[in-house]
């Protein structure tokens, strides 16, 4: 007895949430066949089964539908199934990219004469591919002006025209006419697709964007990627454990805003971008601990004014990001969260407070994330990472709905991989809120946008004042020369760099933070404003009830705490003599070595020494005057351990500094990813 083959034609490759047919025909069946039985197995993951059709003189007289398997049962009266044409047409919907290879099919065939079955031999199905790319006239798999000029060539023709078929496959709004509906929707296509499958390691928010653009991506898919590389490496494989919890709607979430894009068009550059965010931040939907086990059930009810900005620029709140608890030491330890690795080097710490946004970031675990920093939190991590961490001025962006250290030196700002994209999430997340009144003094103190400072040759003509001090700089030698050689790299591209050193800096670098003073007093109004908790639901309303569980915290905290507890009142002279001439001399001081010396911005290292060992007192500067600061990747030291430089500048300068950092960063691209988190195999998308 012949064997038969069953043949499937289908697309080379899919596009999420679009609908495809596969055109199933037959080879080597008796004349005499005119029953079917087809079976059909697909991963329901990438597909969901639509329909099933038959062509002229074939009738589908059963159909049974399972997860995975389609089964229907033929009648053949006209002699199709022995001529080689379509005898069925199965139409799915794409859940994933992928292609007809995940869909398999078996046929057992029966024949009128005798009722013998005939059935497909084992692994002789066929595949055979037929490219349905949207605007893919030229069949090379991808979108560029050459599928243009073929749709220039036939514009205006219609579905009747003997063309039609070398253009039927750019109808985009299926009106049987190549019109210039058609022509504008391909050349999108064309301007933002640059001939490479997207890659999602060191992707960033325009590379992004231009992917969704050009139809290879959406969030859904996004979402899903970042997904599985914290599912493959957070808690297992390197267990980098820089997540607290993820987001249980992200997906459902992205798929509404992949609706509204295409629907709509895009809020901005951050409409379904995932976003890790430091779990201090209040944020629906997700429980806010500070690390703490004590605030696990933590729900507030309002988001943080930053998260609230974020999310109505239509970026996804992917996940919250272990910390140091309370965001109080730099180490990125806490008893919910526990011990997060640094991804350079796993015996390491990476740096703190808000280090679990900077390892999953380094990690490539989500776009960009917000960080907060008291006296050096987002800059440490940032250094420790190879991130780029923005310190705003006080002022710049809204504390309101941060579980607070010291609202005095407390500020959040953002962390990412790029420049860039710290500039893209400053725009988003800053401005005035009326909950929060350090924000009134940045009216009119922003510009249009930080993009506009992403300047290649920024460095040129600029004047930046390097710091020598020893107590601001540390002792470090690899660091130094980490320093030295971001000097002449700056240079190089057109900068002057001298040599300066802040007058009184010992005193400055004398007085300690205020976090030891406010916390408490912070805190306990965190704790009691229904605002942003809901008060009848948390078990402690004070850092007195949370001491005294004596054990629903980190109890290495335990001295500390209560230290900070026995503060009775921050109506002291001590304190307000602190908070006064710290605040001024380091204000005064800063500015007078900028003014005498014409500088644009004074350059130290992030950090004195490798993650675990002192971080020295670079830090200080700008929480103690309340300037702005960045910090951008500069290198590594021998043992792996990333270091940062950080640059300094007047109050709302951000733009400048922006400007600064990226024309260095790229002339010398020092961010290197992490081997301990390698890529993953392509995972499909399922359905959220």
């Amino acid at each position: 007895m012949s064997t038969a083959s069953i043949h499937i034609s289908g697309p080379t490759a899919t596009r999420i949430g679009e609908s495809f047919d596969l055109n199933v025909s037959l080879s080597g069946a008796a004349q005499d066949t005119t029953a079917g039985k087809f079976i059909f197995q697909y991963n329901s993951s990438s597909f969901e089964y639509i329909r099933a059709a038959s062509s002229s003189g074939v009738s589908i007289v059963g159909e049974n539908n399972e997860p995975g398997k389609v089964t229907l049962v033929a009648a053949d009266q006209s002699g199709a199934f022995a001529s080689g044409r379509t005898v069925v047409t199965l139409t799915f919907k794409a859940k994933a990219k992928s292609d007809v290879n995940g869909i398999s099919a078996s046929v057992e065939l029966g024949q009128a004469s005798n009722g013998t079955v005939q059935q497909t031999a084992e692994n002789s199905i066929a595949l055979q591919y037929a490219s349905t790319i949207p605007g893919d006239l030229n069949g090379n798999m991808i979108i560029d002006v050459g599928d243009l000029a073929v749709l220039i060539k036939y514009f205006g023709i219609g579905s009747d025209n003997p063309n039609w078929s070398k253009v039927a496959n750019a109808d985009f709004n299926k009106n049987n006419v190549i019109d210039i509906s058609d022509l504008a929707a391909l050349g999108k296509l064309v301007l933002y697709d640059n001939g490479q499958p997207f890659k999602l390691l060191e992707a960033d928010i325009m590379g992004i964007q231009n992917a969704i653009a050009a139809g290879k991506l959406t969030s859904v898919e996004l979402v899903q990627m970042y997904l599985d590389r914290i599912a493959a490496y957070d808690k297992q494989g390197p267990s980098i454990n820089s997540i607290i919890s993820i987001n249980p709607d992200a997906l459902t979430i992205a798929a509404n805003l992949d609706k509204e894009l295409q629907e709509k068009g895009p809020r901005g550059l951050l409409h379904g971008i995932p976003i890790i965010v430091k779990d201090n931040y209040d944020t629906l939907g997700m429980p806010t601990s500070a690390g703490c086990t004590c605030l696990k059930d933590n729900n507030s009810v309002s988001d943080a004014y930053m998260v609230q900005k974020l999310k109505d620029a239509g970026a996804i709140i992917l996940a919250k990001a272990n910390l140091s608890e309370f965001a109080i030491n730099t180490d990125t330890n806490s008893s919910l969260g526990g011990q997060t690795k640094n991804p350079y080097d796993l015996t390491k710490n990476p740096g703190g407070s808000s280090g679990g946004t900077g390892a999953a970031l380094a990690s490539n675990f989500g776009v960009g994330g917000l960080g907060t920093d008291t006296g050096g939190s987002i800059r440490i991590p940032s250094s420790y990472n190879s991130v780029v961490g923005i310190r705003p001025t006080i002022g710049l962006t809204s504390r309101d709905g941060i579980i607070p250290l010291a609202l005095s030196q407390d500020v959040g700002g953002p962390m990412t991989r790029t420049v860039a994209d710290a500039a893209i999430m400053l725009d988003v997340v800053s401005g005035y809120d009326s909950n929060d009144i350090a924000t009134a003094a940045s009216v009119g103190q922003t510009p249009v946008s930080y993009t506009k400072y992403l300047d290649k040759n920024g460095l040129k003509g600029a004047r930046i004042g390097v710091i020598t001090d020893s107590g601001v700089t540390g002792n470090n030698t690899e660091v130094k020369a980490l320093l030295s050689k971001s000097v002449q790299d700056m240079q190089a591209q057109g900068a002057t760099v001298v040599e300066v050193s802040i007058p009184n800096i010992s005193t400055i670098l004398s007085y300690g933070s205020l976090s030891g003073y406010e916390f408490k007093f912070n805190l306990n109004d965190y704790l009691s404003n229904s605002r942003m908790v809901d008060t009848t639901k948390l078990p402690y309303h004070s850092l007195t009830d949370i001491i005294n569980s004596g054990t629903d915290f980190l109890q290495s905290l335990k001295t500390t705490l209560n230290t900070r507890n026995g503060i009775a009142s921050l109506e002291t002279q001590e304190y307000k003599d602190i908070l006064l001439y710290r605040t001024r001399i380091t204000q005064q001081s800063l500015l007078k070595v900028m003014a005498d010396n014409k500088l644009d911005a004074l350059l130290y290292p992030s950090t004195s020494g490798p993650t675990g060992s002192s971080t020295g007192s670079a830090n200080r500067l700008s929480p103690f005057s309340g300037f702005p600061s960045i910090s951008v990747p500069a290198g590594f030291v021998a043992s792996g351990t990333p270091i940062g430089i950080e640059l300094l500048g007047r109050p709302y300068a951000e733009g400048t500094l922006i400007k600064l950092a990226y024309s260095y960063e790229q002339a010398t691209h020092k961010r290197v990813m992490p081997t301990s988190v390698p890529d993953l195999p392509v995972h499909v998308v399922p359905a959220p």
